[in-house]
Formats: structure tokens, C-alpha cells, sequence
């Protein structure tokens, strides 16, 4: 995943705090009596849930009951409210006794890491709960018929086929990880700000049901985005709660044309291909429902990435460590996160001994060599006249002195000696051989042939000194010079170079 940035842990704890199902589960934590007794399974007997919904604030809301109950279950789920059970006789029902929790102290004496690992065990109880199937699912998977019930409102057990039931809690689980996981990568690559702009739901949904080589929708495909679009719709609504997500619900003029058989998936499409054709975003777009992720969201998706096993890098986390491990991670990441990160690395440093240490872990022949002294270049570049000591100890450096050339030259300084040509070629050699490093996308060839251009037409036998150069990576960048160069008769020239270096080799 691109790189994320995340509020301070405190920040995040309060807003954890501040999210309607935490600070309502708290209330309800301090307001429980020890000893109150409940259903088995902490379930509030009717009286106390509307005394639950009083204690909220929630008489005359539209689904306070609700609230209120998702709420408590939140505080038993997180350990704020404590369930033990009690033997019942033989003629009552199990009952269980509700108690405030041993955790809800951590409410106001935790640090916020504890606070943070709270919430996130009540946000896995709540993804659980969302990702588990509805009874209509059920129902469906276990092939009850319409008109399966009878006067008395049972089902008849002849239109049950049990052998039916292929409801895959696993993979449920995992549509909606992968519709968060999509909501993250949104998030973090939104070109307006990290988590600035809405996304419309089925473009959400499309990751976890729509095949990455399917250019064009099929009916079927379509159909299934509708079923998912209208999933998602009241899974991301409980979720809301949380705090982990801003959301706008589905607008009801879509569920209704769902319930008429006019499925969603279609009818997004069909907005989709009139808004493109307008050459702009069509309002319509929206009745499909939007949602971002909230800075704790970010939180949430990239703890549950990291538990999986992802690599989910967060900007900063550099910061404390030494500069190999720096330059060995910034030329993986975009310019501006990179950009973002040196300058985190380098305000906790003075700019000269900042300088010595990048320099000394810039070196290396090794093949992530070409890459540290790119981005060594790179954090160099945001140093002032201080590092200048610094970058003129390693002036007689063959790995280092053309750079360090170059930055002098940058910075304006006096008295700057010009290089042999041995380190102009070696530096030449270097600097492409990190911008090969990943490979090169097929935007970023003609800008690299551009770059071979320029220096075949200012030294006019580069290619027959090219292939003397000593860097170890020689042959293979003449040998992608040969591939990637338009000119015929230069990409020749650059092959035939690649062979001799590889022989002198």
C-alpha cells in the first residue's frame, strides 16, 4: 500500500472516544448497576433497554431502541461491561448478571494506546456483526420458497433444502475487508488530499466483485455489483458508528427502482457513461452513496492490513531510524511521500552529521546501491550550506564525489573541482541505473530515452566510453538503453555497448 499519515496516537484516542457507539458504550458502562440482571447472553430485559435508550438521550429518535442496544453489546464486547452467569432453577430462564467492566478504568487512566486497542476490539465485534449474513440470507441459502409459510407463520420443512446452505462467513468477511481495503487506497492516492473526497459505493464495491481484467461489465457482473452496492449499503451504515467512516446512505429512489427490478449496477453504469460524455462528474452519481474513511478509519483498516500481514508503511515511522534504513525505503515511495518522510528524518538531526550518515549508507555496489544515492541526492537536496563540510570530505569518493559535486554546484559554493571523466560516466551509469531500478513504465521510457539523447549528442562516443565504466551495473543499463531507445541505429550501438561491457566483465 502507499504510505498513509495518521494523527498522533492521543488525537486518534479522542476521537475513538468521541465516536457515538464508544461514547455511548461508556455511558452505559457507568450507568449499569453491579449485579443487574440480564438475559443470558447480555441481552437488557425491555424495561432496562428503555431505561438504556433514557441514560442516551435517545426518547423520540427514530431507532433508539437500536442505538441503544448496539451500544451495550459494544460495552460487553470491549470489556467495559462485564457479564458473569448465575444457575437458574428449574423453572426460570438462564439469566446473566451485567457488572461495569475492569477496562472501563482504561477510559480515564489508559494512555491512548490502551484506549486504541479497545476500540479496536469493539470494531472487529462490529465487522463481524456486519459481515455475518441476514435472516433473509438465510433463508435464501437454505432454499425456503416463497409461499413456504403457512397459516401459523412456521415454515414448512418440505421447502427447506438443508444441503443448500453454502454461506461462506470467511469469505463475507472478506468482501468487506477488500471494500475498506479499497476505501484505503482511494483514501491515501485521493489526488485532492488524503481522504478529501467521497467515493461512490459501487465504485467501492467493484473491488471485491468486479475481475481487474474485465474491461467492460457483463449483465451478470452488473448484477452482482447491485447485490453488493445495496450489501454495503447497510453494512457500511452500522459501521458508521464507529467512527470509522463518514457516510451518505444509498438515496431511496435507488432502492426503490432495486425492489422494481431496475438493478442499481446498471443504472450506475449507465450515469457513469452520461457523466463521462458530459465531460463531467454527474450529479446522479451520488443517489448510489458515499463514503471515506475518517483519519481513525485510516487507523482501523491499516491495523487489521498489518495483522493480515500486509505491508501498510506509515509516514514517519522512519523518522527514528538510521539512515540505511531510510535510503533503503524511500526510492519505493512516491516523490511526496518521500519528500514528507526526509523531512521528518532530518528535523530530528543536524544538518552535518544528517549528511555524514546519509553519505556513508549510500554506499555499496551492490544492486540497491543506484537507489539509496538516488534518494540520498534526494534528502541532500533539502540541506542548507551547514552540510557542506560534509559533502566536501568525499569529493575524492568514486561513488560519491560526482554527487557530491553536484550539490556543491547546487548550493552555490565556491572553489567546486570539476570531475575527471571517469566519474562523470560513473555517475551517468548510476543515476540510470536507479530510475531502472523497478523497472520503467512505459510514461516514463521516452523521458529516459529523452535523458540518453541528450547525453549522446553532448559527448559524441558515449557508448564506446560508456562500456568502460567500472559501475557494475553498466551492461545492463546500456542493454536497457538498446530496448528503450527510438533511434534504430542509437539502440544498436547501445546493445553492441552492452555486450563489450559484459565481456570486459
Amino acid at each position: 500500500m502507499p504510505p498513509v499519515r495518521l494523527p498522533s496516537e492521543e488525537e486518534l484516542a479522542r476521537e475513538a472516544l468521541a465516536s457515538p457507539l464508544f461514547a455511548r458504550a461508556v455511558r452505559l458502562a457507568r450507568w449499569v448497576e453491579p449485579g443487574t440482571e440480564v438475559g443470558a447472553s447480555g441481552e437488557l430485559p425491555d424495561d432496562l433497554l428503555l431505561s438504556a435508550v433514557s441514560e442516551l438521550g435517545l426518547e423520540g429518535t427514530e431507532g433508539g431502541q437500536e442505538f441503544a442496544a448496539d451500544a451495550w453489546h459494544f460495552a460487553i464486547d470491549t470489556g467495559l461491561v462485564e457479564i458473569t452467569g448465575a444457575a437458574p432453577d428449574d423453572d426460570t430462564e438462564a439469566i446473566g448478571n451485567a457488572s461495569p467492566g475492569p477496562d472501563l478504568e482504561l477510559v480515564a487512566e489508559g494512555d491512548p494506546g490502551e484506549i486504541l486497542d479497545l476500540w479496536s476490539v469493539g470494531l472487529d465485534a462490529v465487522l463481524a456483526d456486519a459481515a455475518a449474513p441476514t435472516f433473509e440470507e438465510l433463508l435464501g441459502e437454505i432454499g425456503v420458497l416463497d409461499g413456504s409459510f403457512g397459516a401459523d407463520g412456521e415454515i414448512d420443512p418440505d421447502t427447506i433444502d438443508a444441503d443448500a446452505l453454502e454461506w461462506d462467513q470467511e469469505e463475507a468477511a472478506g468482501h468487506l475487508d477488500a471494500a475498506l481495503g479499497s476505501l484505503y487506497l482511494f483514501a491515501v492516492t485521493d489526488e485532492a488530499g488524503q481522504a478529501a473526497s467521497m467515493v461512490p459505493l459501487p465504485m467501492v464495491a467493484a473491488a471485491s466483485v468486479v475481475p481487474e481484467d474485465m474491461d467492460e461489465l457483463s449483465p451478470e457482473a452488473l448484477d452482482e455489483l447491485s447485490a453488493a452496492v445495496l450489501k454495503l449499503d447497510g453494512q457500511f451504515g452500522a459501521l458508521s458508528g464507529t467512527g470509522l467512516l463518514e457516510y451518505r446512505p444509498v438515496d431511496d429512489s435507488v432502492l426503490e427502482e432495486a425492489e422494481e427490478g431496475d438493478a442499481g449496477g446498471h443504472r450506475f453504469a449507465e450515469d457513469e457513461r452520461r457523466g463521462d460524455e458530459d465531460g463531467e462528474d454527474d450529479e446522479d452519481l451520488t443517489r448510489y452513496g458515499l463514503a471515506r474513511l475518517t483519519p481513525l478509519g485510516l487507523y482501523g483498516v491499516r491495523r487489521r492490513m498489518l495483522d493480515a500481514g500486509l505491508d501498510v508503511p506509515l509516514i514517519g515511522e522512519l523518522a527514528e531510524r538510521d539512515a540505511t534504513v531510510l535510503l533503503a525505503v524511500l526510492p519505493h515511495r512516491p516523490e511526496p511521500a518521500a519528500r514528507e518522510e526526509a523531512e521528518l528524518w532530518l528535523a530530528r538531526r543536524e544538518p552535518a552529521d544528517a549528511a555524514r550518515s546519509l553519505l556513508a549508507a549510500a554506499r555499496g555496489t551492490d544492486s540497491g546501491g543506484p537507489g539509496r544515492r538516488l534518494g540520498c541526492q534526494l534528502v541532500l537536496s533539502m540541506l542548507d550550506g551547514r552540510a557542506e563540510p560534509a559533502l566536501r570530505e568525499v569529493l575524492d569518493d568514486g561513488e560519491l564525489g560526482g554527487l557530491a559535486r553536484v550539490w556543491l554546484a547546487d548550493s552555490g559554493a565556491a572553489d567546486v573541482p570539476p570531475p575527471d571523466e571517469t566519474m562523470v560516466f560513473w555517475l551517468t551509469i548510476d543515476t540510470l541505473a536507479a530510475q531502472l531500478g523497478d523497472g520503467v513504465a512505459e510514461e516514463e521510457a521516452d523521458e529516459l530515452s529523452g535523458l540518453v539523447g541528450d547525453l549522446v549528442g553532448q559527448h559524441s562516443g558515449f557508448f564506446d566510453r560508456a562500456w568502460r565504466t567500472g559501475h557494475p551495473a553498466t551492461a545492463d543499463v546500456l542493454e536497457a538503453v538498446g530496448r528503450l531507445h527510438p533511434d534504430k541505429q542509437l539502440a544498436k550501438q547501445a546493445r553492441k555497448a552492452a555486450f563489450k561491457a559484459r565481456s570486459l566483465h
